[in-house]
Formats: C-alpha cells, sequence, structure tokens
C-alpha cells in the first residue's frame, strides 16, 4: 500500500479497449440504482401497508393470508428470492410467455437491453421489502390504544374508514423511524440485482474493478461507497423532514425531548 499511487482522476480516463470513459458507467450504474430502488419502495410501501393493515384485521383468514406471505417473503434471502424470479418463473410459464419475457422484451424498450433484468430485480426487492414493511405496519398500528379503534367506529365509521381516517395516520407517524431505515435499506439491497445481470451501480463497480481494472481500483470502489452514502443519507434527510411535518405535538416523543 506504501507504493500505491493515487489517482482520484481515474473515473476520467476511457476504459481500455472501447470508446466509454469510467465515469460514463458509473453514471449509468447510478441511475439503473436509482430508478431500481424508488421503484421497489413504490411496491414496498403500496403492498406493505396492505398486508401490514390484513395483519390487524379481525377476520381470521385475511390476517392468517397476509401472515403467510410475511413468513414467506422475509424467511428466503432476497438474492435467493431473484434467482427464482429470474431464472425460475419465466420456465414455469407457458413456453411462448417464458421466451417473450426473457429475449423479445429486451427489444420493447429501445434505450436498453436489460428491461427484464430490471423488471425482475424491481419485482424481487419490492416483494422482499413488502413483507418487511408489513411488519412495521403492523406493529404500529398495534402500538396504538384499542380505543381509538372503538371510538371511530362508534363515531359512524366503517372499519376501512378507521383504518384510513383513525389508525393509519398515527401509525405512521410512530412507524417513520423504521419506515427510514428500509427506505433507505432498498438502495443498498438493490446491489443484489447484479446476481441477475441488472447493470446498477455496484455492477459496474465490479467490472471496473475487475475485467476492466484501471491502475487505481481502490479509488473507484471508494467513489462508489460515498455515492451509496450520499444516496442513504439524502434518504435520511427527507425522511426526517416529514416526520418533523408530521409530528403531533404531544402525541409522539420528540426524540426523547
Amino acid at each position: 500500500m506504501g507504493q500505491y499511487q493515487w489517482n482520484w482522476a481515474v473515473i476520467f480516463e476511457k476504459v481500455a479497449g472501447t470508446e466509454e470513459y469510467y465515469y460514463q458507467w458509473i453514471l449509468s450504474g447510478l441511475g439503473w440504482t436509482v430508478v431500481t430502488a424508488l421503484s421497489a419502495w413504490l411496491i414496498a410501501l403500496t403492498l406493505g401497508v396492505l398486508i401490514g393493515v390484513a395483519r390487524t384485521a379481525p377476520m381470521a383468514w385475511l390476517s392468517g393470508l397476509a401472515r403467510a406471505y410475511v413468513e414467506l417473503f422475509r424467511n428466503i434471502p432476497l438474492i435467493v428470492q431473484l434467482f427464482i424470479w429470474y431464472f425460475v418463473v419465466p420456465d414455469l410459464l407457458p413456453e411462448h410467455i417464458g421466451t417473450w419475457i426473457k429475449q423479445d422484451l429486451r427489444g420493447v424498450v429501445s434505450f436498453t437491453d436489460y428491461l427484464p433484468e430490471f423488471l425482475f430485480g424491481v419485482l424481487g426487492l419490492g416483494l422482499f421489502t413488502a413483507a418487511r414493511v408489513a411488519e412495521q405496519v403492523r406493529t404500529g398500528i398495534m402500538t396504538l390504544p384499542r380505543g381509538q379503534r372503538y371510538a371511530g367506529l362508534a363515531m359512524g365509521f366503517t372499519l376501512p374508514q378507521t383504518y384510513r381516517f383513525v389508525l393509519l395516520p398515527m401509525a405512521f407517524r410512530v412507524i417513520i423511524p423504521p419506515l427510514t431505515s428500509e427506505f433507505m435499506n432498498v438502495f443498498k439491497n438493490s446491489a443484489v440485482c447484479l446476481a441477475i445481470g441488472l447493470t446498477e451501480l455496484t455492477f459496474q463497480m465490479k467490472q471496473i474493478t475487475g475485467e476492466y481494472a484501471p491502475a487505481n481500483p481502490i479509488e473507484v470502489m471508494t467513489m462508489v461507497g460515498g455515492l451509496y452514502l450520499t444516496m442513504a443519507f439524502g434518504v435520511n434527510r427527507l425522511m426526517a423532514w416529514i416526520e418533523r411535518r408530521s409530528r403531533v405535538p404531544g402525541y409522539i416523543a420528540e426524540g426523547g425531548k
């Protein structure tokens, strides 16, 4: 390490044997990471809320189905789920549909050949994270005083209206901190999508520091680590702002103050 010649301008060098530059690969990977993480978070938040509500519903069959979903998706490693979605599921479908998904789908959008990897990556990451969000929503609802549900019903609300206007608004305020961690994790967990060939940030870093290694791979890895840190910190600040704006004085503890 004492002989290592640092060169932080390495990403502006041309990739050997190509007409592209390292920074173009980094920016491309960053774009796929952001789009994948945000798309997966949209699925996770929407589905997670529905399943979390179902977990607390008074209908045993509904809460049982929701619990089965949570136990299935949170107890199988994310990378295994991605392999199943990408390599197994298309082969279980009728042959022409599987071929369309794995091959013909690549030509549907002209600017990318990675649409199947992106779609399966978003689906796998979204469904996996939804199970974790569902448990946080369930916990938030369960921490509320039981009287709030009865009060909502006593006011003439139906059960869905009680969830919508009484329970969920307060439960979300309770679970913003764990939701923040989960939102940050989506960005970091998107790196697993490299296993199915999605050219996100970690995939590009692996290419640059491996097959197309420049003389300064440590700088590239450091820059990529900094980009993940920046994305996670940005999410953290956004959620902290939402938490401050949605706080109910006197009800939710204000950071121990």
